[in-house]
């Protein structure tokens, strides 16, 4: 029998697969909600708390408005205005834009795939709680009136300790941070989720489009965030250990700062802006009736704009003093990735000329976005003229530009989709009169206030400032701006208002009410907590165009794993590039495990921001505790797949495989990681060749040099344990891919006491060597990179342990051979790494220096 006909069959009572399903996928209620892990309740709470931020960011912009809407306004004094703007933009693109566009690509993706939820389902709800928590702690700033004042971006050394001594700068370094985990959390298991859970017949170019967006602005969002996250790092040991990174007089440059935020910044604006094109994109051939023109080129551009992204960081830098070479290419640079935007544009006017546009309350969003993205990326283009962008650098002419990118590009496409799935999140439909003038409201609104705004930056006007004379020109537009601000405020008012109206008292909408072609719309309105009763098979781009009768077969059951009285949750495992079936992976179901370890890792927040380094360090320890009960029970136990009845002929459970989806996730955990360790060397090369500070504080003695007998011993010993321990942990990977479990517990328990050895050398070198991380840049970023290696040599270690435990209560073995492959990748990257970096602190300097 073939996997296609083993894991399908005639159909079943649709009540009694419906009572049976929702008995192992069912979520609980009253206070064990918080234990809930399925992806349509964390993207909800993530687009709910991200609605939440926006009144707050909003508000914030309000305030703003209204101090400059007459010259020498009292609304707010100098230092409240700088806490509104800074915590208005943070919480605009770190509290709204990304984490509400991951929310609702959670809600989605699964659906669309034609899979039962996200691959990693409980990572998901740590990233919603840690998203949660670092957002309330950012803006419990403000409440004690001690929020960061320094702008969005941060720039030392203004946000370095003598300029900005209390704990503002401090909320923003450590909350944003810890926001951060939520967005890389959410990225990684988006990209394993896309490649490896699709259904049956999902090859590549039969992915929805929206998928494809969702795959590279996710792996942007790996390889752009590690920048960001070094540089509040590297920043915060600064401020509070005073740690030598930014400051000119020990050897470091603030312009360093500037590189790692706009290696993150660039990209981050295509990270916003391609998921909401991918909303266009997904919902406008239902409103023209027609396939989108150009699939494949539309795809080509997306994969193109998220390379060319990552070269544009130094558009933001041009009065610097670069040199005209660098000038030259980044300027070039930045008009080229407007080539495949303007695909982009083109395949969607292509589609509504070749389609019959619908009267909609989605259409008409889609229409103000086309314009006013269209106008926003031609000042783009302006911008990146580098004479042109001298001239109106820091003015209003550079906010009214990002507000027509972001807020154009992202906010109306957003609300287009909003209103397009909100039958699918309730059932209903939106109206049509109160949402055509919340559009009008707040389309007039926001070309009001921005529009007008490029005129006052072209008058001179700089940002970032509180107040102004009359008389200089800018007094006319300043108001007319605060004006149509509070028009387009208004207009937003409407739309909440018209939503949540819709939700409780909209009609009740019909099956598909749009007459899409995805795969969502084959679930209930409002869907069930596990999708599908039974999973597809997918032979067109268009599934639901050309099988309409697919969503009835899926609902009785006819499909795929149609059962669920094994007690597992199951989807489907399948090929990255075909599609086909691979395995069926088992999920986890709730836990409050997410939770805690959310909060342990907020008392650290909380207890760093206090100084209180003491009860951080038992913060850490608690959440350790907590992050190894969770490998313990999610892993491949025997109690978590006791019985593996009822599997397709042909496939097994994925821990029973040596592919599962854990390696895929180990492998983009792996390449966050890489850019983090990447941008890490990055420094330490700009500021011992680049940065014009190593002039005024040269590079010390070189470290080889540095270096007694002693130390050269226990280096050697560092380098040698760690390859010897990553040689036995690939031996005892193999050995479990052959089927031979003999030494497996001895192999494991030596690598993981091998990794504790080169770790404990580690940290007697790091004492033996006379660093001097207060003093000069040099060696605090080469304590950093110290702190890099110790730490991940202690993962590895203690992973290692925990497998050789796993493998003697036969928790993991030839029957479960792939924890130890994850593991593996692990060490490898720690090895690797740490023979790089000992080949560059000890090796480059002392070679280059020689005669």
């Amino acid at each position: 029998m073939s996997p296609e006909s083993a894991d399908s069959g005639p159909g079943r009572d649709p009540e009694v697969l419906h009572a049976e399903m929702e008995a192992v996928w069912g979520n609980p209620t009253g206070w064990r909600t918080a234990s809930v892990v399925n992806h349509s309740s964390i993207g909800l709470r993530f687009m709910g708390t991200g609605a939440v931020f926006f009144v707050v960011g909003g508000l914030l912009a309000m305030l703003v408005r209204a101090q400059l809407a007459r010259p020498g306004a009292t609304v707010m004094d100098a230092s409240a205005y700088n806490q509104a703007f800074t915590m208005h933009g943070s919480v605009m693109m770190f509290l709204f834009a990304v984490p509400v566009l991951q929310g609702l690509a959670s809600y989605l993706m699964p659906k669309m795939l034609g899979a039962r939820d996200l691959v990693f389902p409980r990572l998901s709800a740590l990233g919603y709680w840690s998203y949660l928590f670092g957002g309330v702690i950012l803006l419990s700033s403000l409440v004690w009136a001690v929020a960061p004042d320094t702008g969005w971006f941060m720039y030392v050394p203004l946000s370095s300790r003598p300029y900005s001594p209390g704990p503002n700068a401090d909320f923003w370094l450590l909350g944003i941070t810890f926001v951060e985990i939520a967005t890389m959390a959410s990225a990684i298991e988006m990209v394993v989720s896309i490649l490896r859970t699709r259904a049956r017949g999902m090859t590549l170019p039969r992915m929805p489009i929206f998928a494809w967006y969702m795959l590279v602005t996710s792996l942007m969002i790996i390889a752009g965030f590690p920048p960001l996250i070094l540089g509040s790092i590297l920043l915060e040991l600064e401020r509070s250990a005073g740690w030598a990174f930014f400051d000119v007089a020990r050897g470091g440059d603030p312009i360093l700062w500037q590189h790692l935020f706009w290696l993150f910044g660039h990209p981050e604006v295509y990270i916003i802006f391609l998921p909401a094109a991918g909303i266009v994109s997904t919902i406008l051939p239902a409103h023209v009736r027609h396939p989108l023109v150009g699939y494949t080129w539309s795809v080509i551009a997306v994969i193109t704009t998220g390379f060319i992204s990552f070269g544009l960081w130094v558009h933001h830098m041009f009065t610097i003093g670069l040199p005209h070479l660098a000038q030259a290419f980044f300027s070039a640079a930045s008009m080229l990735v407007a080539v495949p935007t303007g695909i982009q544009v083109f395949a969607w006017l292509a589609t509504l000329w070749a389609g019959r546009p619908q009267r909609t309350v989605p259409m008409l969003w889609l229409t103000g976005f086309l314009l006013i993205f269209v106008a926003g990326g031609l000042t783009g283009v302006m911008l990146a003229l580098v004479p042109f962008d001298w001239q109106v650098h820091d003015t209003h002419f550079v906010v009214a530009h990002m507000h027509y990118v972001l807020v154009g590009g992202m906010l109306f496409p957003l609300v287009a989709g909003l209103y397009h799935w909100l039958p699918l999140f309730s059932g209903r439909m939106p109206s049509e009169r109160l949402a055509r003038w919340a559009f009008w409201v707040t389309f007039i609104g926001f070309n009001g206030t921005f529009l007008i705004m490029h005129w006052t930056g072209l008058l001179g006007m700089p940002r970032r400032v509180y107040t102004y004379e009359a008389g200089l020109g800018w007094d006319l537009p300043n108001l007319v701006s605060s004006v149509f601000s509070f028009v387009m405020a208004f207009g937003v008012a409407m739309v909440f208002m018209d939503l949540f109206l819709s939700v409780r008292h909209g009609r009740r909408a019909s099956p598909n009410p749009w007459q899409a072609d995805t795969l969502e719309w084959a679930c209930d309105m409002p869907p069930r907590a596990y999708n599908f009763a039974s999973l597809p098979t997918v032979t067109s781009r268009h599934p639901l165009w050309d099988e309409p009768d697919l969503p009835e077969r899926m609902r009785e059951g006819q499909l795929a794993l149609p059962r669920a009285n094994h007690g597992r949750r199951e989807t489907m495992g399948s090929d990255p590039t075909q599609g086909t079936p691979r395995e069926v992976i088992h999920l986890p179901g709730n836990s409050f495990l997410p939770l805690l370890l959310g909060l342990a890792l907020g008392w650290v927040c909380v207890a760093l921001l206090a100084k209180a380094y003491g009860v951080a360090a038992l913060g850490a320890g608690a959440a350790a505790g907590v992050a190894l009960r969770w490998s313990w029970v999610n892993g491949a136990h025997p109690g978590a797949a006791a019985e593996t009845h009822g599997l397709p002929e042909g496939l097994l459970l994925h821990s029973r495989t040596a592919d599962g989806p854990g390696l895929w996730g180990m492998g983009m955990t792996l390449l966050a990681d890489g850019a983090l360790y990447a941008s890490l060397l990055f420094g330490w090369l700009y500021l011992w060749t680049v940065s014009p500070a190593a002039a005024s504080a040269p590079l010390p003695t070189p470290l080889l040099a540095r270096l007694t007998p002693t130390g050269l011993a226990l280096g050697g010993t560092a380098l040698t344990t760690a390859a010897v321990g990553l040689a036995l942990m690939r031996r005892a990977s193999q050995r479990l891919q052959r089927g031979h479990d003999a030494g497996l517990v001895p192999q494991t328990l030596g690598a993981g006491l091998l990794g504790l050895l080169s770790v404990a050398c580690l940290a007697v070198l790091l004492r033996v060597v006379p660093l001097a991380p207060q003093q000069h840049a040099h060696d605090a970023i080469v304590c950093t990179l110290f702190a890099f290696q110790l730490l991940h040599g202690l993962i590895g270690s203690v992973a290692s342990l925990l497998q050789a435990w796993r493998v003697g209560h036969r928790y993991v073995g030839p029957h479960a051979p792939y924890e130890p492959l994850v593991v593996t990748q692990w060490w490898g990257f720690a090895a690797a790494t740490l023979w790089v970096t000992a080949g560059v602190v000890f090796g480059v300097p002392a070679l280059w220096s020689a005669p």
